[in-house]
């Protein structure tokens, strides 16, 4: 094989293979968490660094969506703080989540809740997922 010449496909695409596996294997998350879907209520405890102190910062709400797979997935946390709407993104992989705990699993029919947004009080709860076979309303 002169220096000029490309290598044949077959070399090609061993190689990106190779990669493939390779970028896999570096991006997936080290912790675990627990299953959770839209409509569960969670609590996430995040580290924060405030100079050089680090604290856990506790962060309840509602996750109203989940987006991506593996290391590039991401969920919305929506709460009511004061009487405002206050949503977070948290990337699952992020070193900075402590732990995830699921509160209360809810009864939703969509993945994504932004119907959540325009409601509040009564009409913006989720019905809960109890063990057994009865249900919450």
């Amino acid at each position: 094989m002169l220096i000029n010449e490309t290598p044949p496909k077959r070399i090609k695409k061993e190689i990106m293979s190779l990669l493939l596996d390779y970028v896999k294997q570096q991006l997936v998350p080290v912790t675990t968490h627990p299953i959770f879907r839209a409509g569960d209520t969670v609590t996430v405890s995040y580290k924060i660094k405030e100079g050089e102190k680090e604290r856990i910062q506790q962060y309840t709400g509602v996750v109203i969506q989940r987006k991506n797979e593996r290391a590039t997935a991401t969920f919305t946390v929506r709460k009511m703080s004061n009487g405002i709407g206050v949503e977070r993104i948290f990337p699952v992989a992020s070193p900075f989540i402590d732990k995830i705990e699921v509160t209360k699993a809810g009864i939703v029919r969509r993945a994504k809740l932004f119907y959540l947004r325009e409601r509040t009080g009564k009409s913006a709860r989720i019905r809960e997922k109890l063990s057994g076979n009865d249900q919450k309303k």
